[in-house]
């Protein structure tokens, strides 16, 4: 019997075990941190071996095939020493794809990946397809697979699940847009960090298509060397008909094959630049998957807010509260920024990932009243953005939300759009996010 070993026991850890278990696979899960009862309930129900608080060696050198977290990087010795004894080590999603048979709508980007990835599965559902969500949000890929398989999935990738994907294919691929983020684990290059984007394109086929956005300098450049196999569609938020969406005054256009979809933009329910990107890429998928208008726009037209996305969490006192914990680099902060209507107080800070900030100073000069940096070292975001706003250092959630709370005036915003990760006040994002929306939700009573 072969050996499947599994580093990492969360979502796509667990779920990768299912699979394994089901395809007849010895199972073994190794966590080098805690496991979460939810996890290990279903690991002790399905009889899977597992072990946490440290990685046997002798037991992980012992598999025909090992399937690792995403947030296990390559340069881990065990992760090397695995490869170095020829011992293959793939991604929960390249495991779960050999094994699928379905066709996969797959979405990667520096930004707006999660708000396309769920638009573009609610419009799928609301048409009628049998549509799974997969990836970094829905549940494991391998699990469905395993226990409720779809005719489809449309499933969002980071760059780290990209890295161990080999054989998967996508028969549409929307890359959103690459800026800099994660280079602490590409060696602080870009470029390592967009070739990992571009593995999106692996194994596509000429009928295949690949939706890309045409305004970021670096995919657009790619896009132009000819290398592309698959039918490529560009989307614009310029009037330049020559792509396949662009925008004609307020109206957002779709063109692939013989259809056009046309709708105005302020009938989209979510707003701002960076969400007509994000329905572009969506419409256009739509469209190669053969949504009707109808379906489209009904789709388009009741899609519900992101959470931790520009989420509007509450006006008190005259003042918006916005949870934007999801911005985790300068890029994602530009749209926040560039979307905002009224004076900002904006709440920054976290773990820092190399992060430029020039980008950002325009927008800081015309529309930041305030900057409440947040974090355990706010020393960087301090010495870039002083010049040009008041800053307030803060190092926790409690003393944010108590200068936000006495400095905010009627009319104000303010938002929290951290342009770092959060790790080193938070569990994750989400975390962030969460007691954010409870901290301003305390602030009504």
């Amino acid at each position: 019997m072969e050996r499947l070993v599994i580093l990492g026991g969360g979502e796509s850890g667990t779920g990768a075990a299912l699979l394994g278990k089901k395809l007849g696979y010895e199972v073994f899960l190794s966590d080098k941190g805690k496991l979460s009862d939810k996890y290990k309930e279903v690991l002790e129900r399905e009889g899977i071996a597992y072990e946490e608080g440290r990685h046997s060696e002798n037991k992980i050198f012992a598999a025909s095939l090992v399937v690792k977290s995403p947030g296990i990087p390559d340069k881990q010795p065990v992760i090397a020493a695995l490869r170095e004894k020829g011992i293959e080590v793939i991604s929960e999603i390249e495991f779960a794809g050999r094994h699928a048979g379905t066709k996969m709508y797959c979405i990667t980007g520096s930004n707006g990946k999660t708000t396309t990835t769920l638009l573009l599965h609610h419009i799928l559902k609301g048409a009628g397809i049998d549509v799974g969500l997969a990836g970094n949000v829905g549940n494991s890929l391998a699990a469905q697979v395993a226990e409720n398989r779809h005719r489809a999935y449309v499933v969002e990738l980071s760059s780290f699940q990209l890295d161990g994907m080999f054989r998967f294919r996508c028969d549409t691929a929307i890359l959103t847009n690459i800026t800099p983020d994660h280079l602490d684990r590409y060696d602080y290059k870009f470029e390592n960090y967009a070739n990992a984007k571009f593995r999106i394109l692996n194994n596509m086929r000429p009928e295949d298509l690949f939706i890309y956005g045409y305004d970021c300098d670096v995919v657009r450049e790619r896009v132009a060397e000819g290398k592309i196999v698959p039918k490529a569609a560009g989307f614009t938020y310029s009037e330049d008909s020559r792509l396949n969406a662009y925008m004609e005054g307020n109206v957002v256009v779709a063109t692939l094959g013989e259809r056009t979809f046309r709708i105005n933009k302020q009938d989209i329910t979510i707003q701002g630049r960076h969400n007509v990107y994000n329905a572009m890429a969506a419409i256009l998928a739509a469209l190669k998957a053969g949504v009707s208008d109808e379906d489209l726009r009904k789709g388009l037209t009741t899609f519900p807010q992101v959470e931790h996305r520009l989420e509007t969490v509450a006006v008190v006192n005259g003042v918006t509260y916005i949870n934007d914990s999801k911005a985790t680099n300068v890029d994602s902060a530009w749209y926040a920024l560039d979307s905002m209507r009224a004076p900002v107080v904006w709440i920054a800070g976290g773990t820092d990932k190399g992060n430029d900030y020039s980008a950002l100073f325009d927008l800081v000069r015309k529309k930041v009243k305030l900057l409440i940096c947040m974090g355990v070292d706010n020393k960087k975001l301090i010495d870039a953005f002083s010049p040009m706003c008041e800053v307030v250092d803060t190092h926790s959630l409690d003393e944010t939300m108590a200068v936000a709370a006495r400095r905010a005036e009627k009319g104000d915003v303010v938002l929290l759009s951290p342009c770092c990760a959060s790790f080193d006040l938070f569990k994750n994002y989400e975390n962030r996010g969460e007691l954010f929306k409870e901290k301003v939700k305390e602030l009504l009573k």
